[in-house]
């Protein structure tokens, strides 16, 4: 098997999972608070990437990486998971699961803007066109498909989805800074988030008993959402020749996602999101896909017109 063969097979597994997590995400918060899943679905990512860890031989950087920045590690801790998650469950729990997905993705347009101020970056025009583009589709979404009445089903859950898209970014602005091994990071962050999480947890409402079906369902969010999707992600960009054939798999999970939604949750899927999110993936696409596009057509073009007789 080829590197990219098995980079492809690596990046659709971790396409796959991320696409069922928002049913999971709806699945869990039937048994648990917001709260109540975030600590079940933490406690079992830094179990699980404890051991990927320990199974790597990289345990040793965990106490090494933490004394080399640990301001650092709590703030990303405090950011993600405890603030990302809470804010992101809640907002799942406050709105229709198709609703939250497309929502969410915005922070990918987000991103690129909270660079301008954060790290010195430019905002080019395709990121204003996207924006605009992106945010119609959130528009779309948020009202229902009725544009010209501003009323909104849940004002605070469109509050929380949206702010959790700010939280992400932040989150990922920072890791820009970080040196160490990327796993290594994830489980410093998850360990020092979980104490924030568990007083919060037991201030809010503690978990008292819980069916096996509650423990799974919290289980597979830390696994597949958190976990162990992250590591296969960063080994299918570790193992492929060609980073941009990986990433634009994203491409199909939301997709994907509504699919599943529409299946196991039996929600059914609203012209206003399939038209919101095509507005949203169109924004996306302009942005990741158009300047490569440009960046690739560029030379033909330019040597077109130098081959052409002058005036």
């Amino acid at each position: 098997m080829s590197k990219n063969t098995l980079a492809y097979l690596y990046g659709l597994f971790a396409v796959l999972l991320w696409s069922t997590v928002a049913t999971a995400f709806k699945i869990a918060l039937s048994y648990f608070t917001p709260l109540q899943l975030v600590f079940v679905a933490v406690t079992t990512s830094i179990l699980a990437l404890s051991i990927i860890v320990i199974f790597n031989n990289k345990h040793s950087l965990i106490i090494e990486q933490f004394k080399a920045r640990p301001g650092f590690y709590l703030l990303t801790g405090i950011l993600n998971p405890f603030l990302y998650y809470f804010v992101l469950f809640e907002a799942y729990d406050l709105l229709p699961a198709q609703q939250a997905l497309s929502l969410n993705y915005t922070w990918a347009i987000l991103l690129p803007i909270l660079a301008v101020p954060l790290l010195g970056h430019k905002l080019t025009k395709v990121d204003v066109v996207a924006a605009l583009i992106a945010y119609s589709g959130v528009y779309i979404i948020a009202t229902g498909g009725n544009l010209t009445a501003f009323n909104f089903d849940s004002p605070k859950g469109i509050t929380f989805i949206l702010s959790s898209t700010v939280i992400w970014c932040l989150y990922w602005v920072i890791n820009t800074k970080d040196t160490g091994d990327p796993i290594v990071s994830l489980l410093l962050s998850f360990l020092i988030g979980l104490p924030f999480v568990t007083i919060a947890m037991l201030i809010d409402q503690p978990i008292d008993t819980v069916s096996w079906q509650a423990i799974a369902a919290g289980m597979y969010v830390g696994l597949f959402e958190m976990g162990v999707t992250f590591v296969l992600w960063l080994m299918a960009l570790k193992t492929t020749q060609k980073t941009s054939n990986i990433t634009t798999l994203v491409f199909l999970t939301p997709v994907m996602s509504v699919g599943f939604i529409a299946i196991i949750l039996k929600e059914h899927i609203t012209s206003a999101t399939y038209i919101g999110l095509c507005f949203i993936l169109t924004g996306l696409i302009i942005q990741k896909l158009l300047p490569k596009i440009a960046k690739t057509l560029a030379p033909f073009i330019l040597g077109k017109k130098s081959s052409q007789p002058s005036s």
